[in-house]
């Protein structure tokens, strides 16, 4: 054990997760790649779990920090703030939200809190609809509409929650169903549930689970739900803090491959568009942000450095297409990783869109999660020379890679064959 590991484990909480059994300092980055203390140089397919978005160390993005840093660290939303009004303007805008207002927090937990505080304000109800295998974040409120027992440590709650339906395809009652027929029959459960309870607030669903290992429902089920929420005028909440920025690939946002009935009532973004920075938001209609009558202001939420930061890495990303080349370079490591999983008995579903893929790993010659094998392959990724992550319900049995959206054809290629290697010592 090293010696920072050990002054880790002196003031930590237990309950704080450390990947490896000998935990990994990382020191510095470049681009797609991150060394650690002892000068070990890894592909990094996790990004700093989906936020380091771009690349590390983007020249744009530091310089844009160091520049704003010589000028003004911190103000606080009491005084007007011009790059916090510009990012403001342009996520309004790209958004697709009419009538949109912006309002900025420091993580992606703190922007759900904040869109479960509005939406239950604007409904006066304090029920809430989510998603089975959901992760929302580590909050009091967060915490108790998390759908997945691994990341939600109490039932107390200030809120009653209902779970529906639909967010994981290839496990539960409607797994055997064609895509048409699963979504008709996660409606008429919604349906069903509405029937049984008093009025929700809000809808909030990731449209890509996150931490439940990158699983998605057909297109269109969210628009689907839509139909039947906007007649009990119940609000839709995107989770877009790991979907967003077009990671993807084929959309900017998660909720866009469920657009036939409009956007999102409250969408919530975090991560990625910090680069590393402390940047998460809420963009709500004007008359849902607006429900509040009280006053609320944000020490650190909207900080001129990180608004900074995030102005020049949403330029870079938009100017240099890399929602293109999330679709691009990750349909081509989707195929390379689908063809590696066919030929492992332990692989049950390669899955995943643009540079969110998601491996799942079963005990061979069954269904039954494999956690342990999971593990494993993330150490052997590691000795590889690959950081990857890991999650989903069933006992964390799912492999997550989500390198930065700048991967080239090469990087992926080689990760896909750290990754088969790593697969093959673990049978």
């Amino acid at each position: 054990m090293s010696s920072l590991h050990r002054r880790h484990l002196a003031v930590s909480p237990d309950w704080l997760a450390l990947y490896y059994k000998d935990p990994l300092e990382i020191t510095h980055g470049e681009g797609r790649h991150v060394w650690d203390a002892d000068g070990r140089r890894y592909l990094d397919f996790f990004g700093g779990i989906l936020t380091t978005m771009t690349a590390h160390a983007l020249p744009e993005v530091t310089k844009a920090v160091s520049e704003q840093a010589g000028r003004i660290i911190h103000s606080s939303t009491l005084y007007l703030n011009r790059p916090m009004v510009e990012l403001a303007e342009r996520i309004a805008t790209l958004s697709g939200i009419p009538d949109a207002r912006v309002f900025f927090t420091t993580s992606g937990t703190e922007a759900n809190d904040t869109a479960l505080l509005l939406a239950t304000a604007y409904r006066r109800s304090n029920q809430i609809l989510a998603m089975r295998n959901s992760y929302h974040g580590r909050s009091f409120s967060t915490v108790s509409i998390t759908g997945n027992s691994a990341w939600s440590p109490t039932n107390l709650s200030p809120l009653q929650t209902l779970y529906v339906h639909g967010g994981v395809r290839t496990r539960g009652p409607y797994a055997h169903l064609g895509d048409v027929d699963f979504i008709a029959a996660c409606v008429a459960d919604l349906e069903d549930l509405l029937g049984h309870t008093r009025e929700p607030a809000a809808l909030i669903a990731e449209p890509i689970q996150g931490v439940g290992g990158f699983t998605s429902p057909p297109d269109g089920l969210y628009a689907a739900f839509r139909r039947v929420l906007d007649r009990h005028g119940v609000l839709w909440i995107s989770d877009e803090v790991q979907t967003g920025w077009g990671r993807s690939g084929e959309h900017f946002w998660g909720w866009q491959a469920h657009g036939e009935n409009g956007p999102p009532d409250i969408l919530t973004f975090a991560k990625g568009i910090g680069n590393g920075m402390s940047i998460g938001g809420v963009v709500a209609r004007a008359d849902v942000m607006n429900c509040l009558d009280a006053n609320s202001i944000s020490t650190f939420g909207g900080s001129p450095v990180t608004m900074a930061a995030g102005l020049a890495n949403l330029s870079y990303l938009l100017e240099h297409d890399l929602q293109g080349n999330a679709r691009r370079v990750g349909g081509l490591l989707i195929e390379r990783l689908r063809a590696v999983g066919a030929a492992a008995e332990c692989v049950r579903e390669v899955r995943g869109r643009g540079l969110m893929i998601g491996i799942e790993l079963v005990k061979p010659g069954t269904d039954e999660a494999d956690p342990q094998a999971a593990a494993a392959v993330l150490e052997a990724a590691r000795e590889g020379g690959l950081l990857i992550g890991k999650g989903g319900g069933h006992h964390t049995s799912v492999l997550r890679i989500a390198p930065p959206l700048s991967l080239t054809i090469p990087e992926a290629e080689e990760g896909a064959e750290i990754m088969a290697e790593a697969l093959r010592s673990v049978r």
